[in-house]
């Protein structure tokens, strides 16, 4: 039976992961001295672990209610890897892309007090997720979509082995931040990491609605839904039928 307090900590949670991951990239991951010549920005390092920080935080402070979920993907693999009931999942994906737009109008909110803000058409100026000429270091879209399946089918293999029931118990939060720390390590140059459609969804809605360029990431959203989910049912099904001991 599905609870309002399941979907409401969905919605927190994937709301903190986008304001707090997205926010650190928008906010902090570049800030230069008044002239220029030192970058005091938390650079890549600072938002991959905003990112992991976030799920760390999220997933013991909502996890008991919901699984703390917080992404798409991950819910969808919980059900290929036998994890999780398949008729919450449409209220859950609902939660959580409402809860990443909350969090991304946030930021907007906050970015749009500063002086001469403006969401222009280049990458990385919202967090959006892209390739081709919306990739950081102008990948392809065919590397965009292996790097994504990949990581996220990673992703889920941690979130299923670090839950499962012989696993060290309290510690499964700290290995999936941990993970997702890594996984923005290796791929934000590349995508400016996903791993997630609803972080992705929040990022290009808000770029699209507020920005200032002919052209905007939203057009190029399908593949952060299509690769994590891809790579999401991979791991879970990878888990369910190779890897499972419960």
């Amino acid at each position: 039976m599905l609870h309002t307090k399941e979907l409401t900590a969905e919605f927190l949670g994937t709301m903190w992961l986008v304001l707090g991951g997205c926010g650190s990239a928008v906010f902090a991951a570049s800030v230069l001295t008044d002239d220029g010549a030192v970058n005091l920005g938390i650079g890549f390092l600072g938002v991959s672990l905003a990112f992991g920080l976030t799920v760390v935080t999220g997933a013991y402070a909502f996890g008991h209610i919901s699984g703390g979920h917080f992404n798409p993907a991950v819910t969808l693999g919980l059900v290929s890897g036998g994890k999780f009931d398949p008729a919450k999942v449409g209220p859950y994906i609902l939660a959580q892309v409402l809860g990443g737009l909350a969090g991304g109008l946030v930021i907007y909110a906050i970015a749009s007090g500063q002086d001469g803000f403006a969401i222009g058409d280049t990458t990385g100026t919202f967090a959006t997720n892209g390739f081709g000429e919306f990739s950081p270091n102008g990948y392809s879209a065919f590397a965009v979509f292996i790097a994504e399946v990949v990581l996220t089918a990673i992703f889920l293999l941690v979130i299923l082995g670090a839950t499962a029931k012989k696993a060290a118990a309290g510690m499964g939060g700290l290995a999936i931040g941990l993970a997702l720390t890594l996984i923005h390590l290796i791929s934000i140059p590349i995508s400016n990491t996903s791993v997630n459609p609803a972080r992705s969804t929040a990022q290009a809605v808000v770029a699209a609605v507020f920005g200032d360029g002919a052209t905007t990431p939203l057009a190029q959203l399908w593949m952060f839904w299509v690769a994590p989910i891809v790579g999401a049912v991979l791991g879970g099904i990878i888990h369910r039928s190779m890897l499972d001991t419960d």
